[in-house]
């Protein structure tokens, strides 16, 4: 029997029609990234202290440099967050040395007063979304609360758009994202206060990912069985490249506003691909749309300068209740293996989000050069991708999944037992945290697409990933919070659920070189011995010019299975 796989072959499995896909969706997964962790360089906090009423003028009148005016007019403990209860006008009298110098013991006699005034940041600090809506001291919160918005827009987001990929297309909903986060993007570099950012932060995150996710299973589609492993891989990797470039072009432009503008308006190009892009063929036929998919199966192999054994215009599909059916969520849960399929995808998304996002939170808090360690960052992930490659075809999915989750658990908790002298220590094996979280990342969108039935495949993915932003939201809390009590309590908590996660992982059926399931069925019966598989089928007619009189006998038909 033919399958789709099999036509896909001949068609070109990875052909330059195929290519030029996956180069423009590779762009697309680079410029996702902007947006994904693009608030560690819109929400830059420089230095800053309390104003206090008088002080600028007293610094005008003096002639202080601005540290002058820091080390006079402020607590010298704590003085990002609170000031002298004086008013500086009169206090000085002429005291331009020493303002204070009529309270010997200025420190421990003065009362201290809240940031009521506002703040003074260093100079030569750029603008940025803490200096422009003060969210330092007691306001600090909201910069986790606008990244945990844009994550809570990709929970909501990527159900509904993950839904409408499946119901009306790949293609569709990958569009309609596009405008949306685009406009949306624009908004944001406008906004006139910390709520309109916070509203059009949502709106971003509403329609981005969502349709990210849809190109991701389109291409997932359209290659073939033996180079799905490697494009998959490879389009998540183009995700670091992309923290790398935004790293640099943070620096070349620091100001929030066009950095926000300058990551944003390239996304209105990719309107062109309105006419670059297909529709999934596979997809199509699932919905029992045979003209639209053979003519993309065809033009797919004038591309490829490939031509097909046999007639496919005359495809058919078998009836199925499969099929047509519009996916749902009892479809993740109404049978045991796909239910746990589902809860274990569930729970490495959100680990996944957690432990990767806090070990990159983590290295703003420890200080240093922030454009180099964010750049540093996304070299790490590299050789994740490199080592995925490798070895995915060799020892399958499954290990290389539960060994990055595993070794990144360890590695968070050796960390905690490391002295704080040894820095360069607990850098280097916090790194290594990193790349094991960072494969785990990889493997977990790749194994999601290929544990699914046709109709039910994106929507699962969306579902299940949705605890991925689940976790984005939670990150920032675990790591500040928890941070306040104890500098490595994070650690402690992404070690003990990593093991967990990789442990897990090991329950799950073993998906290399199996063509991906296009039914429950199908679904249900992976892992099992191929014998016990039921085959399913579309019908392939082929043409005949004249019916025998003598002998009449049917049309000769060969099953294809996609």
């Amino acid at each position: 029997m033919t399958t789709f796989d099999d036509l896909l072959e001949e068609a070109g499995a990875f052909g330059p029609f195929q290519k030029t896909i996956f180069l423009l969706l590779c762009i697309c997964s680079a410029m996702f990234s902007y947006l994904y962790v693009g608030i560690v360089f819109l929400a830059i906090t420089p230095e800053h202290w309390c104003r206090s009423p008088g002080a600028s003028e007293l610094r005008a009148s003096c002639g202080w440099s601005q540290e002058q005016e820091r080390n006079y007019t402020v607590p010298p403990a704590d003085s990002s967050c609170s000031r002298y209860d004086v008013q500086w006008e009169w206090t000085a009298a002429g005291r331009c040395d020493s303002p204070l110098s009529f309270l010997p013991n200025a420190s421990t006699v003065l009362p201290l007063a809240s940031c009521s005034d506002g703040w003074v940041f260093e100079e030569g600090s750029h603008p940025s979304i803490v200096t422009e809506f003060g969210l330092v001291c007691a306001n600090a919160w909201k910069v986790d609360l606008a990244q945990a918005c844009l994550n809570l827009g990709f929970v909501i987001g990527t159900i509904f758009l993950g839904y409408a990929a499946d119901m009306y297309g790949r293609k569709l909903s990958f569009m309609i994202s596009n405008v949306a986060t685009s406009v949306a993007g624009v908004a944001v570099a406008f906004a006139p206060n910390y709520i309109w950012f916070i509203i059009f932060r949502t709106l971003q995150g509403l329609f981005s990912k969502g349709g990210w996710l849809g190109a991701y299973v389109l291409l997932s589609e359209v290659v073939g069985l033996e180079h799905r492993r490697t494009v998959g891989i490879i389009t998540q990797m183009c995700f670091s490249f992309g923290m790398m470039l935004l790293s640099v072009i943070a620096y070349l432009v620091p100001s929030w506003r066009n950095l926000q503008l300058v990551t944003t308006v390239p996304n209105f190009v990719f309107l062109v691909y309105y006419w670059l892009l297909p529709e999934s063929p596979r997809w199509l036929l699932s919905r029992k749309r045979r003209e639209e998919a053979v003519s993309i199966l065809q033009k797919i192999a004038k591309k490829n300068n490939k031509s097909f054994s046999t007639n496919i215009e005359a495809v058919q599909i078998d009836n199925s209740e499969d099929e047509l059916r519009s996916p749902s969520i009892t479809d993740l849960v109404r049978t045991p293996q796909i239910r746990k399929h589902t809860l274990i995808l569930m729970y490495n998304w959100f680990v996944s989000a957690i432990v990767y996002l806090g070990l990159v939170l983590r290295l703003g808090i420890m200080g240093g050069n922030i454009y180099l360690n964010f750049f540093i960052s996304g070299v790490i992930e590299i050789p994740a991708a490199v080592l995925v490659l490798l070895v995915i075809e060799r020892v399958g999915r499954r290990w290389p999944f539960a060994a990055g989750n595993l070794l990144a658990g360890v590695t968070c908790l050796v960390t905690v037992l490391i002295p704080d002298d040894f820095f360069w220590l607990k850098t280097i094996i916090t790194s290594l945290g990193k790349l094991g979280i960072t494969i785990a990342f990889l493997m977990v969108c790749f194994v999601n697409t290929e544990l699914y039935p046709t109709f039910l495949r994106n929507f699962a993915v969306s579902i299940c990933s949705a605890m991925c932003d689940v976790g984005g939201i939670v990150a920032p809390f675990i790591v500040y919070r928890l941070a306040a009590l104890w500098t490595d309590l994070p650690l402690l908590v992404f070690g003990v659920i990593a093991l967990t996660a990789g442990g897990l992982v090991l329950c799950l059926p073993e998906t290399k070189g199996i063509r991906l399931p296009e039914s429950i069925e199908d679904a249900e019966n992976m892992g099992r011995k191929p014998e016990a598989v039921p085959a399913r089928s579309y019908e392939m007619v082929a043409p005949y010019s004249s019916v025998e009189t003598s002998n009449e006998k049917e049309p000769a038909s060969e099953k294809i299975i996609i």
